[in-house]
């Protein structure tokens, strides 16, 4: 059994839980290394306290699962079956089962209750996010590599840029790029934004062109053997004003403040502390309305939410981002994020994109100041 299977059966042995079913794409892959996204039908893991897990997937996709290393029992079925009646045989000796309470459906919910009434149920999502949350080395080196396509990524979208060319159509061109990279997929989709669209920590790329003078903020990640990456990065297409310059050097001191204080035994809260006590005492206090990172890993966001209130404990192996960012609304926007592995003896940043305040003259210029 792999290890983090076997954490997973002590737990439940800790916990006197003879059972505990795991539904979620990426809760999944974490376990058994398959990365499979079932749309409508379903497929669980089912660890026993005593004996070996199985595993219930349509038969389709039972030659993946071999594939992707899984040793135990399968069951399979096809669409014509009543997985349920599969689901009711695996938990037959099962009294109480534990599954993640906020990811799994209220449907197979219903369906448990439904085919087991006495059925007690419990969350396992404490104990996943727990054994998520520090990293091993293979997962580190997955978020190296995943970080390193990410500077890749924004090295494509200023390549991009020339006057009049369009948010989506410089999306487009990331896109395609990677994809002749090798690339099969995006952590999300990317972000990016000209001018005051920027202004939205969260915008969505459309029709805007871009004009000379706009930022452009690129929010982009790539997922390389399932471990995603997240970085930030705005440029300034053609000339700066000394508005635009202030707020980027305020968010860049932000950024790097939270990258120092990225050290473990320290206490969370504490990096949002420090960005954002640079931002407030420039001024901009008001216009900083999010948190300083969270959790990276197989999930875009995971534990930890890095609050100023949040009073958990960095560790080595923690894998997190720094993103301040300043947002003055219709105006314009500044963000840069980084992602930070927590080590033995402090922090090693794995985005490599350069930060200094690029001005791009055009597609093919570029003038840092």
């Amino acid at each position: 059994m792999n290890t983090k299977l076997q954490t997973l059966k002590q737990f439940l042995i800790s916990q006197q839980i003879d059972c505990g079913l795991i539904t979620s794409r990426h809760n999944i892959f974490y376990l058994s290394d398959f990365d499979y996204d079932p749309h409508e039908r379903f497929i669980g893991i089912f660890v026993f306290q005593n004996g070996d897990p199985l595993i219930v997937t349509p038969a389709m996709e039972v030659q993946m699962v071999k594939e992707a290393g899984w040793k135990y029992e399968i069951i399979s079925y096809i669409d014509t079956d009543n997985v349920w009646n599969l689901v009711k045989k695996c938990l037959e000796q099962v009294k109480t089962i534990a599954v993640e309470k906020n990811k799994i459906s209220y449907s197979y919910i219903e369906h448990l209750v439904d085919i087991h009434p006495t059925l007690q149920l419990s969350s396992l999502d404490e104990q996943l996010d727990s054994m998520r949350l520090i990293k091993n080395q293979e997962e580190v080196e997955n978020l190296q590599k995943a970080a390193i396509y990410a500077d890749m990524a924004v090295r494509f979208g200023i390549e991009a840029l020339e006057e009049g060319v369009s948010e989506i159509e410089v999306m487009a061109k990331i896109e395609y790029s990677l994809k002749q990279q090798g690339i099969r997929e995006m952590s999300f989709a990317p972000t990016v934004l000209f001018g005051e669209n920027a202004s939205n920590p969260h915008g969505v790329p459309g029709e805007k062109k871009l004009n000379r003078g706009d930022v452009a903020l690129f929010d982009l990640g790539v997922k390389y053997k399932g471990y995603c990456s997240d970085i930030t990065r705005t440029v300034v297409f053609d000339h700066v004003t000394e508005e635009v310059k202030k707020i980027y050097g305020i968010v860049l001191a932000a950024n790097e403040a939270g990258i120092q204080a990225c050290q473990p035994n320290k206490r969370m809260g504490d990096l949002d502390v420090a960005s954002r006590m640079i931002i407030a005492n420039a001024g901009y206090g008001d216009y900083f309305p999010h948190r300083i990172g969270h959790g990276l890993g197989i999930d875009i966001h995971e534990a930890p939410s890095i609050t100023d209130q949040n009073e958990g404990i960095l560790k080595p192996g923690m894998v997190i981002t720094i993103e301040p960012g300043i947002y003055i609304n219709d105006v314009t926007g500044v963000r840069i994020e980084d992602d930070v592995v927590i080590t033995e003896n402090g922090c090693k940043v794995l985005t490599q994109f350069p930060k200094e305040l690029q001005v791009v003259k055009s597609s093919k210029e570029n003038l840092s100041i």
